[in-house]
């Protein structure tokens, strides 16, 4: 991202930033509320276009008219939604199924083996296939949904506050699979979150978004370190376990 100004109506959200993530990091985006965050995430996905400045994914303009790169961009990205964005009419194994049957290219025998690898590979048993959404814990929603963001084996992973509404045990758990599978996959992770405990069990740089711009970014314990009032503010709303 270069030069990026982000607008709703008259209110600037994002001034002149600029943000860049390599290849296998993971980097968390923290800062309080209002200070763009989602957008930012929106941003990233194609969903929100700036109002100025360029968003760049593998090396392509998003806003490249060709219609077909546009595709093959989004189907490298895989989002994991605060509150699981799950379809309600469906059940655990059609949700994860639904971006491979978009594909419109596997027939169901095949789209069925990557459903149990994809169940298998977030920690969930074949019986949960066929549980709806209603019928699901907070961590199974969790868990569906990043299966589902998972189907086209992606190369960046977005997560929206992905502990969310998790008790501390759940949250935990959650964390060590996403580090996990980020290293076993090579993903590249940009997410979202205000929780210490996640920053800490994903070992990731944090960015902090103050001012509308990336005040600082590095390890967690430089960045709290950082001489800045919006740091200190933001950090002492949300102190580590024990601290």
């Amino acid at each position: 991202m270069r030069g990026v100004w982000s607008r709703y109506q008259d209110i600037v959200i994002h001034r002149g930033l600029d943000f860049q993530v390599l290849a296998g990091e993971v980097v968390a985006l923290v800062g309080g509320s209002g200070s763009g965050k989602t957008t930012l995430l929106r941003e990233i996905l194609g969903l929100l276009p700036p109002h100025r400045g360029s968003v760049r994914l593998f090396g392509h303009d998003l806003r490249t008219p060709d219609a077909l790169l546009q595709r093959d961009i989004r189907r490298r990205l895989g989002m994991l939604f605060q509150q699981g964005a799950l379809f309600s009419a469906l059940p655990v194994f059609d949700n994860i199924a639904f971006p491979l049957r978009e594909l419109g290219a596997l027939d169901e025998a095949w789209i069925a083996e990557l459903v149990r690898l994809k169940m298998a590979m977030v920690e969930l048993e074949p019986a949960h296939a066929g549980l709806m959404p209603t019928e699901l814990s907070g961590g199974m929603t969790k868990r569906v949904a990043l299966a589902r963001a998972l189907a086209l084996e992606p190369e960046l992973l977005l997560l929206d506050e992905p502990t969310a509404g998790l008790d501390p045990a759940r949250s935990q758990s959650f964390v060590r699979l996403i580090r996990g599978l980020q290293q076993s996959l090579n993903l590249t992770v940009v997410l979202v979150t205000h929780d210490m405990d996640t920053l800490r069990g994903l070992d990731c740089e944090v960015a902090v978004l103050a001012e509308q711009r990336i005040l600082t970014r590095g390890a967690l314990d430089a960045v709290r370190a950082f001489p800045h009032p919006a740091i200190a503010r933001f950090f002492n709303l949300f102190p580590t376990a024990g601290a």
